[in-house]
Parts: C-alpha cells; structure tokens; sequence
C-alpha cells in the first residue's frame, strides 16, 4: 500500500561517516559569513537520538526525522538575508548567519545558544563570565527561533544574560509574553492567548460545549492547555477529558499512550470535538493510529499543524471526519517561491540541511508522488548511504513549493527583516562593518521601537514583544479526491469575531452546526439547566421553568423571573404573559342580577312615594310621622340603593371614596329617623309616668336626626381626609389581577359600620319595648324584625367578607346592604301599604279613635286608681282600683268589682270607661 506523504518523518540521518559531530563547527547545520552575524534555531529534525535509556557521557546526540517544513523555515530565513543583502536597506553591511538544528530538544537547543553567547573572534568560542555584559561582543547579534515554545522558554533565559534580542517566527505560547522572565524575546506571530480564545468562541458558536483535548507534555502544550481552559471556562465549554502525550518520540512509553488517548476519544461516545495542541510528529502518529481505529471526529488543529501538508496527506485522512484549524496570517511569499525553484543550483558546502535533503531526493525520486513520499519516509541510513553512492543527484521542483506552509514561512521572512531594520537603526551613524560597533542589547531598545512595512502595513511589537496579527480559519476539505487546505474565514483578535468572504464560506461554517458534542441535550425555550452531581457545569438536566418565570433561549442556566407583578407565565413558559384584569363588571351576570335587585328596590321606594302621597290624610300616614319623616326615610333608602351601583365597574379613587360614605351616610339617616319614630310611639303608648317624662325630654326630632346623622359625616369626612380608601390590585390570583378597593383604614370603617349597629341597637330596644301596641298600627314591632334582619345580614357579612376574595368580594357587601336596606324598607312600610292598599276600611279616623279605645280600655285595668278614693272611716277601707281588681273579680260581666271593707260593691265600670277616654285622646293627640 502507497503512503500519499511529502514529508520525511522519523528518518535517522546522522551517522559517524557523514553528519557526525567532531569539532563546533559540524554542529553549525547551515552558515554564511557577513558583518553582522545573525543566529538561527530551528527543529528540522523531530528528534534527537538516545541509544541508552538515560545518557550517561556528556555527548550530544545525532538527530533523526528530517522535518520539510522547518527546513523550509530555514531556507526563507536565508532568503530573506540574501534579498537583505541584495537590497540598499543596510547600505554595504553584509548579513551573515548560523542556523542550527534544535532537534525539538531543549538540551540541543541549550548547546546552541551557548555558542551564540560565546565572545566574537574566539578560537575556542569561550563563553566569558562577567558581572557587566555592556561591552560584550558575542558571535552573533540577534537570533531567529526557535519552532517550538518549550525551546524558546529556555534559550530566551540564556540569551537574556546578554540581552541578545530573539525574534521566533513560530513560538506562540502565551507565557513568553512576559517581559519580566524573558525580557529579550520577540515574535512575528500572535500570542496564544488569541488562538486559544478564537479556539473557544469557534467552539461556542459552534454549539459545542463537551470536547476533548490533546496536548504535549511540555511546556508549550500545558501552557496551551491552561490557557484554553480559561478560555473554554470563559465561553461555557467543558472538556471531558485531556490527553498529554509525551513530548519527545524518543520516550518509550509514546506509542503506548497513543493508544490509550485513542481508547478515550472511541470511549466517550458523547465528545464530538477534539482539540489537538501538539507538533506535527505528533499528530502524524495519531491519526494514523485514529484511522486505523475508524475514528471519526471534529478535529481542532493549532497553528502548529494546522496547514501540515504532510498530515493532510496521511492515507485515508477524509475518515477522520472534518479538521478545522487556526493558521497564521500570509503575505506575499512569491519571491520564495522563485527562491525555491532555483534551489537546486545552490551550493551545499555550508548549508547541511539542503545537502541532506538532496541525497533524500537522490534515494527516492525515481519513484511516482505518493510512493515518493512513502520511500522518503521509510529509508534507512545504511540503504541510504549504500544509494547515493551508486545514484546522480536528481532534483524534483515541486516537492518543495508543494508543501510550504506560508504563515511560516512569512513570519520567518518577517522575523529577519525586523531584525534588519533595527540593524538599520543602529547603523545610522556607526561603521557596522565593525562587529564592535554596537552590541546586543543596544539592537534591544532599537528592535522594541522598529516598524516594518509588509504589504503596505505598518507592523511594529507591541510591549510584550508580540505582533497583533490575525488568524486565517483553515477548513481541510476534500477536492477530487485529494485532501486540501482552505481558508473558511478570518478571525480578528481585536474585535474578537469571524469574518467571511462569501456566503458559501459562512454556510461551511454554519455547517459544523450539525454535528452535536454535548455532555447532555440542548434545553430548549422554556427550560433550564438543573445542575448534576458531575463535576462539570455542561452536564445538566433540562427541567422546565417554574409557574411565573420563563426562558427565550436555549441553555440557560436559570429562567427569567415575569418581570413585574402585572406579567405572568405558566410553567415550560418562553414568555410572559400579562395578567388578566379583573372586576366586577356590569356585563357579569351577578352584577346584573345585583343591579336588578338595587333597580326594583329604587321602584319599590317610589311606589312606596307614590302610594303614600295619595293617601297623604290618611291615618296611616299620619301615624307613620308624616309625609316628611317618610319622604326622607325613603330618599335614605333610595340612596342606599345607588350606593350599590359604585360597587360595581372598574374600580376608581371617586367610587372607592363614594361607596362607603353614602352607605353610611344614607343608613345612619334612615336608622335616625326610625329611632324618631320609636321614641314617638313609646312615648304615646307608654302609661309609666317616668318613662313618659324621659322620652318626652329625648323626643327632639330635628336635632336628633341631625346630630346623629352628623356624627357619621364627620365620622366618613376624617375617615376620607386621613386614610382614604383607594384602588388597589390584588395580586392574590396567580394569572390575573383583581382591581378592587382598599378601604384605606379598617378602623375607620369598623367606627363607621359599629356607629350604625348602636344606633340600630338603641332602635331596637325602643321598638321591642312597643310591640304589643295596637295591631293595625303597630309599626314598633315591625321595626323590632328589622332590625333583627340587620344584625343578622351584618354579623354574618363579616366572617363572610374576611374570608371571601376575589371579584366578587363587592358582591357580598352588595347583598348584605341590600338585605339590610330591603328589611328596613319593607317592615318599615309595606304593612302600612297594605293597610292603603287592602283594608281601606281600618285608615279611617272612626276606625283609628275605635282602635284606641278598645286599646286603652284594656290597658286601664293596668292603671293605678289611686286617684279614686272611697269614704271611709275606717283606716283600712282605702285601696287602689287595681288593687281592689287584683283582690276580687267578677268574670261573669267582666267588669272589676272593688270590694271595700265595711262598704256595699261598687261598679268601677264607669270609672274605666272615663279613663280609657281620656288616655286614647292624649294618645290620638301624640300621634
């Protein structure tokens, strides 16, 4: 089977014969002499080979895996210096450089930098200790590199002892940006503090929020790692689980926890979304391994791999399902391109790294592309060695330009020229030929204020020695048949969000929508999230919101609590609703039914009007106090009638105010008038003498009425000026509101309503002293009933209103006025109306003098006769008529026999009779 690779992983190159290192010069991988020397760190191998365990001899180590990406980071640092060169920007002053291979260990990388600190012109690159480097004079003046952050962390230390400048092209970890710890170290691309949050607001606009994540453990992926987690935290996206894979290929137990790390992405069914923060050694060995296990998955590349020709050409890499990554902003690296294509009539002397790919090129070139990149891929040193010998060099185009990654290869370009122009700065008046003209950390302070113009932008560092530069969104997308590269959107790191050229860019975006990496199932509108015992925050149970609260998105951690009192909500509710009001309306059929009654009442008060002014000398009437004791008796009851109607409708401050002041009002100058006329009948039908000249002293119609009536008004007026009832809603009723009035100080209607009950009291006593008056014309006991009807429609009405709520809570005082007034009203006047109306013969003053006199002859057998005293001579012949009855009756004639001692019978029956008379016209003169 043909592996489709550009690239050369994991291929030994060093040998004791050809690459070994024997003096300090075989360590230099690729030189050229200038005025100026300017240092090169690059990885272009992936690893550094251990043939113990553990070193055990201070030796370094050849490399193996030759890496075509960072060898053409070197290849762009040179051109870049040889256009420098070639231009009139340093004015005569040559560029010359020393780029060495890293190896992606910090250990090689360490060895490196310690020949950059060596002193200028030494023979034996001592490195001088002293405790002022001011005047000190390195070989090198500035570096470019390293490819890796855990690298860069440590040669920045090192060459911070001088304060040589480092400009790394590809150096991302967020860390570096410390100008404390490294206080020489400068970048060409963005910190990943951006790359990790355009990572997570990728994720969240994705609607991901359960994802995985891989890294190295190294410096550089922990801190990645930390920084995403921030980030992720930041934007509500968990990760299920993270990976770290062991930094070097050289560590025994790499393949082993590749493996494992697979193991998990295939167990945890629910994570969708992989991210990868890894080198590209790395991921190559993990999706080969992925798609052996058939994984399928959304991959997030870093810009470590993200435009990785190498691995987008991995066999079968469509069945690990969609890699979406983060690349580095390109300019216009056409002239490396020419560059390139030129390479071939390079010498090799000083450049290692191009001899050694040329004999890789020699071994495979005979073969077609993809089994070209399998050969590349898979030879052995020996086979290796024994091949060039016996082939001609052959040099294939295409390989190269094929797998430029140009975000690096343009901060590389971009590193350079920084370092150029504050060369420049320097040179400005010094002879720069002279090595000695300037030193390190005087470049330092010229790098920190140098501008580069790069397609007619103005670049400079900013205080943390980064440049804001932003992000291309790489989509790798299948394109007949081959695996390429894209460019989905841009990310700008100042505004924080994603720009698309086209819609068909943003409909590939929207369609990474589809596929679901969720710890637990979107809440919908209408729920929120509840909480698990899982630690995360992404896993969550979706319950509806409660009665009262609601939810317009999806996933919300808590729903939105009606905004005011008068909104509502039912449960599983994506909005609020306003809440219905309520009151007792004119069209309620209660209302109606209620209205009816008051309306027959007012008929009723006017028919009563009616009848009683056509009969205006009748007795009855004239027994009743008059037309005009009945006309405001009956205005008193019209007008508790309308009272009625301001309990009904919309409630408003006027009717709150009205109703109960007229009721009060209104009842308490009905009930006076009726005291009046009680006082009145007692007083005329009464035979006790005290009793008699009491009610007379009390008997003042006009100021009773009056002062008890007014005794209300002022009751109602301080109740109206200091607590006046007002509108009120009730909020009581979940899903509406109940408009009604506040009576504003229960006090104040207790007063008022107790002021009518004591009046209604004292009425009744006075009337239940009356009731065994004349039949006919006894209004005394019909006022007692009553009364009793008002007791007990009121004393019923308060447990009944205490407890009722509603709208119809004015029903209930509504009834019990009218059953209060409707008691009052017809005790009070439809005897009397049926008298006018039925017994006609009765209302005659003949009947009415016959009426009182039968009463009052029954009532002298009651009265003291001490007035009528027999003569005597004998002390005990005087008695009392009623006394002399009591002592003796004749019930054959009914008449009273007084028998008195030593005296005949005597007859009392024409006594009685003069005392009727005289009785029943002081009572017809009192009515």
């Amino acid at each position: 089977m043909a592996f489709v690779s550009f690239l050369i992983p994991c291929f030994v190159i060093g040998t004791d014969i050809a690459f070994s290192c024997q003096n300090t010069d075989d360590f230099v991988g690729a030189s050229s002499p200038g005025d100026i020397v300017i240092g090169g760190l690059f990885a272009v191998h992936s690893e550094m080979l251990h043939p113990e365990e553990h070193p055990i001899k201070p030796v370094i180590q050849n490399c193996a895996g030759f890496e075509i990406q960072i060898f053409l980071q070197t290849l762009a640092m040179i051109h870049a210096i040889e256009t420098i060169n070639n231009s009139t920007l340093l004015s005569g002053v040559t560029l010359g450089y020393e780029i060495y291979d890293t190896c992606a260990e910090v250990t090689k990388a360490m060895g490196s930098a310690l020949r950059f600190l060596a002193k200028f012109n030494s023979s034996k690159d001592v490195v001088e200790f002293k405790c002022n480097y001011s005047d000190y004079v390195p070989r090198i003046k500035a570096v470019t590199g390293a490819s890796y952050s855990e690298v860069s962390m440590a040669v920045s230390r090192l060459l911070a002892l001088q304060l040589i400048p480092q400009v790394s092209p590809a150096s991302s970890a967020e860390i570096l940006s410390d100008k404390i710890r490294f206080p020489s170290f400068f970048r060409t691309i963005p910190s990943d503090f951006h790359q990790t949050r355009a990572m997570a607001h990728l994720i969240c606009e994705s609607g991901w929020n359960w994802i995985g994540v891989i890294a190295t453990d190294d410096d550089n992926g922990r801190f990645a790692l930390e920084s995403f987690g921030v980030q992720a935290m930041a934007n509500n996206v968990c990760i299920a689980f993270k990976e770290m894979l062991p930094a070097y290929l050289s560590d025994n137990t790499f393949h082993t926890k590749v493996d494992h790390a697979i193991e998990k992405i295939v167990k945890e069914t629910r994570v969708n979304v992989i991210v990868v923060f890894m080198r590209q050694f790395h991921v190559l060995k993990l999706f080969k391994k992925a798609v052996e296990r058939n994984v399928k998955k959304i991959w997030i590349a870093s810009d470590n791999w993200s435009a990785a020709v190498k691995i987008s050409t991995i066999p079968n890499i469509r069945q690990l399902g969609t890699i979406v990554g983060f690349g580095f902003k390109s300019g216009d690296i056409s002239t490396f391109q020419d560059f390139l294509r030129n390479l071939h009539e390079k010498p090799t002397d000083n450049n290692k790294f191009l001899h050694e790919y040329i004999m890789l090129l020699s071994v495979c070139a005979h073969l077609e592309y993809h089994d070209f990149q399998t050969c590349i891929s898979n030879q052995s040193q020996d086979v290796l060695l024994q091949n060039v010998e016996n082939k001609h060099q052959i040099w294939r185009d295409d390989f190269l330009n094929a797998n430029i990654e140009p975000g690096f290869i343009h901060s590389t370009i971009l590193a350079v020229y920084a370092i150029a122009h504050a060369i420049k700065g320097q040179c400005k008046d010094r002879n720069c030929k002279d090595p000695s003209a300037f030193t390190p950390w005087e470049l330092l302070e010229e790098l920190k204020k140098v501008t580069v113009i790069d397609d007619d932008k103005e670049i400079k560092f900013d205080s943390h020695g980064d440049i804001s530069t932003s992000y291309n969104v790489l989509l790798w997308k299948e394109i007949d048949g081959h695996m390429e590269i894209t460019t989905m959107a841009e990310y700008d790191p100042e505004k924080g969000g994603f720009i698309f050229e086209d819609e068909e860019k943003k409909k590939e975006f929207l369609d990474l929508k589809k596929v679901q990496s969720t710890c637990s199932q979107h809440c919908r509108p209408g729920q929120m999230k509840k909480v698990t015992e899982s630690p995360h925050t992404c896993c969550y149970e979706c319950v509806y919101c409660p009665e009262n609260h609601y939810s317009n998105q999806t996933d919300m951690d808590y729903c939105y609590r009606c905004n005011n009192r008068t909104y509502w909500a039912p449960v599983n509710s994506t909005t609020c609703y306003r809440k219905t009001i309520h009151f007792l309306a004119w069209t309620d059929w209660f209302a109606i039914f209620l209205i009816l009654l008051s309306a027959f009442g007012v008929v009723l008060v006017l028919s009563i009007s009616v009848i009683f002014t056509k009969n205006l000398n009748t007795p009855v009437v004239k027994a009743s106090g008059g037309l005009t004791v009945c006309y405001i008796i009956l205005f008193s009851h019209f007008l508790i009638f309308l009272s009625t109607v301001f309990f009904i409708d919309e409630p408003t401050e006027f009717k709150c105010k009205t109703r109960q002041a007229l009721f009060g009002i209104s009842f308490t100058l009905c009930i006076s008038c009726i005291l009046i006329k009680s006082l009145k009948i007692l007083l005329a039908f009464s035979f006790d003498p005290k009793l008699q000249n009491f009610l007379k002293c009390m008997y003042k119609p006009i100021p009773t009425v009056v002062t008890c009536t007014g005794i209300q008004i002022i009751i109602c007026t301080f109740w109206l000026i200091f607590r006046t009832p007002f509108v009120k809603q009730n909020f009581s009723i979940p899903r509406a509101i109940i408009l009604e009035c506040n009576e504003g100080s229960i006090v104040a209607f207790g007063i008022m309503l107790g002021y009518i009950a004591a009046l209604a009291f004292i009425c009744f006593i006075f009337a239940f002293k009356g009731r065994k008056l004349p039949e006919n014309y006894n209004e005394a006991k019909f006022i007692t009933f009553g009364m009793l009807i008002y007791f007990i429609a009121w004393i019923v009405f308060i447990p009944v209103y205490a407890t009722t709520f509603g709208k119809y809570l004015p029903a209930v005082e509504i009834i019990v006025v009218l059953i209060s007034n409707y008691g009052i009203l017809c005790c009070t006047f439809l005897p009397k109306c049926y008298i006018i109306i039925y017994k006609q013969e009765t209302n005659t003053k003949s009947a009415f003098l016959k009426m009182i006199y039968t009463y009052s002859s029954k009532s002298a057998g009651s009265v003291a006769v001490s007035q009528i005293s027999l003569d005597s001579k004998s002390s005990s012949s005087r008695a009392t008529i009623s006394d002399s009855c009591k002592a003796e009756k004749n019930s054959v004639d009914g008449n009273c026999h007084i028998q008195v001692p030593g005296q005949r019978l005597i007859k009392g029956e024409v006594l009685l009779k003069n005392t009727a008379r005289t009785m029943a016209r002081k009572r017809l003169s009192s009515i």
